[in-house]
């Protein structure tokens, strides 16, 4: 699916301060501002972006606040997550922690397409799952506080992470009625629905069946995620046309099974253009 846009006390603050200090990954060396495709991607490339200027946000493509660059670079290099559990199954501590390692490993290969890439600031972009959303506490089968657990609020007929806490409901990243501050706000939900066909990416997160993501937990690509993850960077889909001279890739849904040559382009090229607003 195309990415979601419009229209479309002291001792606790400190702790909230160090938690996201401790989160925030060390720079990158400073990589040359340059931007240096194959030449035969040059021509699709530009094909792309025009048509991505045209179409998002009724033409106002840089008036969107909220793609997942905004979200990395205002929490100065990483991401936080919430899943929504949308499902009647129970869940052990060893699935969740493996759902999340899952998780962090896909969010991994679009990030490791950056490094070293055009300015790009940061080494590594750490994934945190600092929720989970369910209808009935007793689907959840531990009782460490690693996450925080909402209960029962159901929204779009799922559980949903608490609106205090969301980045999608707070745009200015300020968390004010969240009650673990900051630190525990989460960016974007991985929302795990019974039963689900295919995919869906926005500025939100990600939505996939639940038996998909269980049952390729550990596969080297989880093709559908990463093609949604790609839409909460705000790359586009291709139902309808192909850039002239490439052929199967990622984001152009069925064609591809992992992120290609053109995908990372695709990719850098969101870089290259919104870098500027945040004094790149």
């Amino acid at each position: 699916m195309r990415p979601r846009r419009p229209v479309r006390a002291l001792c606790s603050a400190l702790l909230a301060i160090l938690t996201v200090l401790a989160l925030t990954p060390a720079r990158a060396h400073a990589a040359p501002a340059t931007w240096s495709p194959p030449a035969n991607l040059i021509t699709p490339l530009d094909q792309v972006w025009q048509h991505q200027e045209q179409t998002y946000n009724n033409g106002d493509l840089y008036g969107f606040r909220n793609y997942g660059w905004d979200q990395v670079m205002a929490n100065r290099g990483y991401v936080n997550y919430c899943v929504r559990w949308d499902s009647s199954a129970t869940v052990t501590a060893a699935q969740r922690d493996a759902i999340h390692a899952a998780l962090a490993r896909q969010h991994k290969k679009w990030t490791d397409e950056l490094t070293g890439h055009n300015a790009w600031p940061y080494a590594q972009v750490p994934v945190r799952v600092v929720g989970w959303a369910v209808r009935n506490r007793s689907q959840l089968q531990w009782t460490d506080t690693s996450v925080d657990i909402y209960v029962n609020d159901i929204r779009e007929n799922a559980p949903q992470c608490g609106v205090p806490c969301g980045r999608f409901f707070n745009q200015n990243g300020r968390y004010p009625n969240c009650p673990g501050g900051v630190a525990r706000h989460y960016d974007q939900s991985l929302w795990l629905t019974d039963g689900f066909g295919g995919g869906a990416g926005g500025d939100w997160g990600q939505r996939v069946g639940k038996e998909y993501f269980l049952n390729n937990i550990n596969a080297a690509d989880m093709h559908i995620l990463l093609h949604e993850i790609g839409h909460t960077w705000g790359l586009d889909d291709f139902y309808d046309w192909t850039p002239s001279g490439v052929g199967g890739f990622l984001m152009k849904a069925g064609s591809a099974a992992r992120i290609t040559e053109f995908d990372a382009w695709m990719f850098r090229d969101w870089w290259r253009h919104l870098k500027s607003r945040y004094g790149y």
